[in-house]
């Protein structure tokens, strides 16, 4: 809606186009932890920054699919086709101890090869993002073939990535890793499922910590955040007659910061579409 009034007034002058520009950025500005500022894709001052741990932590990667990674598409978190999630090939399927019921998906891992002959000399690090599950084998031992049984930390990568770090023959090689902030482009995505009573939001490029813990979701013919529940992976739903209000949400992540963005989708919303936010997580 802003962008057309933009278009449709800027036969009016320079002048009126910039009054109008700020006048869209104004009505919807948005929040990070309290600090409302209108600078929607940079952190502005005071933003919180993700800053995890430095520290190494031991675990073995393998891969799945072949250099095509057709078959890494989709995956548990739900984010669809990967390319176009804005994922791509660097991603992973993270055992049952790091998926967490679904909590880690969209976080970020540095990951390196580590003490096997079949890792890459100087061999850069990869990085890569959480976007599938890889289940446990309770038909094999965890150290032959049941690789994601629990208490295991593993990643199962796209072939692509593999070849990264490793000679792909190998199948299995110990790596170190360590969560690092994800640097995404543009808002938080959000992707819509449902209908007017059932709202079922699959959240997308989150930045920062990557990772989603908490969502609620506001009409604009309400004041009230109402609280939504975790479906699965990256996909929270709600229960309420939502239907013909423009939707704002807030979204907290791992890291404990909280982000509001108001007016994502317009009162006309419809499922099988997708929002993008204004801002994201740093």
């Amino acid at each position: 809606m802003g962008r057309e009034i933009i278009w449709r007034l800027s036969s009016f002058g320079s002048f009126n186009l910039l009054v109008v520009l700020m006048t869209v950025v104004v009505m919807r500005s948005t929040a990070v932890d309290g600090y409302y500022g209108y600078n929607t894709y940079n952190a502005p001052p005071g933003a919180p920054i993700y800053n995890p741990s430095t520290a190494w932590n031991f675990a073995h990667a393998t891969f799945y699919g072949d250099e095509t990674v057709s078959e890494t598409m989709g995956g548990a978190c739900g984010y669809g086709n990967l390319y176009d999630s804005g994922y791509g090939i660097s991603t992973a399927a993270l055992s049952t101890v790091l998926f967490n019921n679904g909590e880690a998906c969209g976080a970020c891992y540095e990951i390196k090869c580590v003490y096997s002959k079949w890792c890459y000399n100087y061999a850069p690090s990869i990085k890569i993002t959480a976007t599938n599950y890889c289940p446990p084998n309770w038909y094999q031992s965890a150290d032959a073939g049941g690789w994601c049984n629990p208490p295991r930390a593993h990643f199962d990568l796209s072939k692509l990535m593999f070849m990264k770090i490793a000679v792909w023959t190998a199948g299995i090689v110990p790596v170190n890793y360590r969560r690092v902030p994800c640097v995404r482009t543009g808002g938080i995505r959000f992707q819509f499922q449902g209908n007017p009573h059932w709202l079922l939001v699959y959240v997308m490029n989150v930045g920062g910590s990557g990772d989603v813990v908490k969502m609620w979701v506001k009409g604009s013919k309400s004041t009230v955040w109402i609280s939504m529940s975790r479906n699965w992976g990256a996909s929270f739903q709600v229960f309420s007659e939502l239907g013909g209000q423009a939707l704002s949400f807030k979204v907290k992540n791992g890291a404990g910061h909280t982000l509001v963005d108001y007016n994502v989708a317009p009162f006309y919303w419809s499922a099988g579409q997708t929002y993008q936010g204004r801002i994201n997580f740093y």
